[in-house]
């Protein structure tokens, strides 16, 4: 199953948080904050939303910075992706 977002939605997978520190100490995972750089896996069509024209500028493979609680997680063939708006992704990571 693939998920196709619609409007100015784009689906993303988080990428995994360092399991350590730069200084080497280990973390648990209650200690790990929620990452929030992710990869694009799928980009909407943009067009008209809410009455104005909506342009995307991310596009599949990009890795982004998002809003630290931003959009829906869901789950799809044992994966977990999350669905933003294209305005909850902060900057594109280069």
């Amino acid at each position: 199953m693939t998920i196709k977002p619609l409007a100015d939605r784009v689906v993303i997978k988080l990428v995994e948080a360092e399991e350590t520190t730069k200084s080497g100490i280990i973390l648990a995972g209650s200690a790990k904050e929620k990452p929030q750089v992710a990869e694009v896996i799928a980009v909407g069509p943009g067009g008209m939303v809410d009455g104005k024209e909506v342009t995307m500028y991310v596009k599949v493979g990009d890795k982004v910075i998002s809003s630290k609680y931003a959009g829906t997680e869901v789950k799809v063939d044992g994966n977990e992706y999350t669905i933003v708006r294209q305005s909850d992704i902060l900057a594109i990571v280069e």
